[in-house]
């Protein structure tokens, strides 16, 4: 199969995208300035726009600042001890506050329109240029993908860039009309991946090409979110102001009924997909790119131009991949001997610390409560760090660690507890960065009770992973080059078993317990111990799945979700979905901000209903050409 790689060079204007690539054997690309509508009539052209959408999911995938709007604020994280007002902002705890001109909830809208203009651009014109209706479904799956993040984001958002309705725009424009949200399902979403479902292969054409299993994945999941919008059990308001009835005559049960319909159907057929036989596999660095992932943003450590950005340095910006670095934690500063035994390196335990966000206790109690039988917690945090001083040309054998005992490279140097240990001893200096001690132990060591926002367990499944260190630290501070995952296989057992909470009529072996217990069973499989760093062949599945409870509610699909997908960056949608974000997000528990800091506080969010609505950047109220009354009115309201 051919490699998809990708570099994006798209313009960010909301009626126009000002520049295309080519595409050969792998999706190429030659970066233009500028196209003209009869460029656009070509096969060059209408390739080139197809290769743009696949690039344009690294400026959102990735991208730090987004990644933040959908994790910080939910019941998976807070803010770090080095945030800005970008991060606290996004927390509703009152030490910051969402705005029109917050930066981390104007990704979306910024992004999307200028793909979705090149996606009617493509399909207005593939035909003429002999595009197959597979290639053309590629662009019909990709308008509806932005459409949905868009809706799911701000409510209603215009359907009419310029040239009306879901058509391809070259002349921009000063004024904008939002459409309803059930408009934008029915007219927008819901067409294109119906039509891309019937007409893109079972296989991609490249790898990492767009498939029926995504287009499944993804109609199943606009389903899901329609159905609830359309219930509304929270009462929570939408705008444009709009009734919550469905324009096709459907009611919700009928969406929650078609959910899982499509979500089952895309796991009976999953084409080239599939589960990993461990949670460990999903997201081990060597393995990237498996059947596991239905869809990602591609990077490369082999050549600049297409990972889309740097191969030794980090811009902090799009398309960097450096999400990863917002939940690591300054580990450097652990000292042993007055050495800095862990080093800055690029490597998936490690990685570039920025401390912008954290976990919450609750997520390493409550969330992760089972350590012993579940593997998912250790497959998602680094809690072990171990020392690789010779990487950085230290030449000393052995150092001085916890209780005055030596540790030796590959040793460990300080590690999170899987449960409160009441003989932990913390002392200001310890390793300094203020860890504890426990009698006979050479690693320094942290209680989960007692994290803060400068200390806790990193990131792993997100931590860079490169072949090309030569044996040394690499290149840490570049953004990591691994492929960032939007869409999981996995995943479609949640969304069926949601829909089945919700009142679907199952099939015979997939009831919502069934489902998840799918999931659970393959999450009781282990066969490495990530911070153990040892080979650990032992299959808990029995009792993973005996712990289930014999009926699901919404909840627990919620914390399995958690489980699964934690800090992958979708969480916000989930809690606004379900309307259960103020009751599972409203108050979370950590220490302070400095080092040696371990007594929790509890803090209480305040989450108002038209937070369930970000807002749409004051950028674009500020351009449109339009009287003070209507800009007012195409604001979300309570921004």
């Amino acid at each position: 199969m051919k490699t998809l790689t990708i570099k994006s060079i798209i313009s960010c204007s909301l009626c126009l995208v000002i520049s295309l690539a080519g595409c050969k054997k792998v999706l190429d690309e030659q970066p233009r300035s500028s196209f003209t509508p009869d460029y656009f009539k070509t096969t060059d052209g209408v390739n080139g726009g197809l290769t743009a959408m696949y690039a344009h999911l690294r400026n959102i995938y990735g991208q730090a600042y987004y990644y933040n709007s959908g994790v910080t604020g939910t019941d998976e994280a807070t803010w770090g001890q080095s945030a800005d007002g970008n991060f606290k902002d996004m927390d509703c705890s009152g030490v910051g506050i969402i705005q029109s001109t917050s930066y981390p909830t104007s990704v979306i809208w910024s992004e999307a329109f200028p793909n979705i203009n090149t996606a009617s651009g493509v399909i207005e014109n593939a035909t003429a240029a002999g595009l197959s209706n597979a290639l053309i479904a590629e662009a019909r799956f990709f308008r509806a993908f932005d459409y949905f993040l868009l809706v799911q984001t701000y409510g209603g958002v215009p359907l009419d860039l310029g040239a009306g309705v879901l058509k391809f725009n070259t002349s921009p424009i000063r004024t904008s009309k939002r459409n309803t949200v059930p408009e934008v399902y029915t007219k927008a979403i819901f067409p294109d991946l119906l039509q891309a479902i019937n007409e893109l292969p079972d296989v991609g054409r490249v790898t990492g090409g767009l498939t029926k299993t995504t287009a499944r994945f993804y109609l199943s999941k606009a389903y899901l979110t329609y159905a609830w919008w359309l219930q509304n059990p929270g009462n929570i308001p939408t705008y444009p102001a709009a009734n919550r009835t469905d324009p096709d005559g459907h009611n919700a049960q009928w969406y929650f009924q078609s959910a899982y319909d499509i979500s089952t159907t895309a796991i009976e057929n999953p084409g080239a997909f599939g589960l990993q036989p461990t949670f460990y596999d999903v997201n081990l660095g060597s393995n990237d790119r498996n059947n596991e992932i239905i869809l990602y943003a591609d990077h490369t450590q082999t050549s600049e131009k297409y990972n889309g950005s740097s191969l030794t340095y980090g811009s902090g910006g799009a398309p960097d991949n450096f999400a990863g670095w917002m939940m690591t934690w300054n580990y450097p500063n652990i000292q042993s001997s007055g050495t800095n035994s862990v080093q800055r390196e690029a490597e998936q335990h490690l990685g570039r610390p920025w401390v912008r966000m954290a976990p919450t206790i609750e997520v390493l109690k409550n969330t992760f409560a089972d350590k012993v039988n579940d593997s998912r917690y250790d497959g998602t945090f680094t809690t072990v760090y171990r020392g690789n001083w010779p990487k950085a040309g230290i030449t000393t054998k052995t150092l001085v660690n916890a209780n005055g005992l030596p540790i030796a490279p590959g040793d460990a140097v300080l590690s999170f507890l899987n449960n409160d240990d009441p003989n932990v001893v913390y002392a200001k200096a310890n390793g300094n960065v203020g860890a504890g001690v426990l009698p006979g132990r050479a690693d320094f060591v942290v209680n989960p009770g007692d994290i803060s926002r400068i200390i806790y367990p990193g990131l792993w499944k997100l931590g860079p992973y490169r072949t090309d260190n030569a044996g040394g630290l690499g290149q840490p501070n570049a953004g990591s080059t691994r492929p960032y995952p939007v869409a999981k296989f996995s995943e479609l057992y949640l969304i069926a078993a949601e829909a089945a909470v919700k009142g679907a009529t199952t099939k015979g072996g997939k009831s919502a317990r069934e489902l998840i217990n799918v999931l659970r069973a393959r999450a009781g499989k282990w066969r490495f111990s990530n911070n153990g760093n040892v080979a650990k062949v032992e299959d808990d599945s029995q009792a993973m799945t005996d712990a289930t409870p014999a009926v699901i509610d919404i909840n627990y699909v919620l914390a399995e979700r958690s489980r699964e997908l934690y800090a992958e960056g979708g969480r916000w949608f989930d809690l606004v979905r379900t309307q259960k974000w103020a009751e599972l997000a409203g108050s979370y528990t950590i220490s302070g901000t400095n080092f040696g800091d371990h007594t929790p506080t509890k803090v209480t969010r305040t989450i108002d209903a038209h937070l369930y609505l970000r807002p749409i950047p004051q950028g674009q109220i500020d351009a449109m050409v339009m009287s003070p009354a209507d800009k007012a009115a195409y604001q979300n309201p309570g921004y």
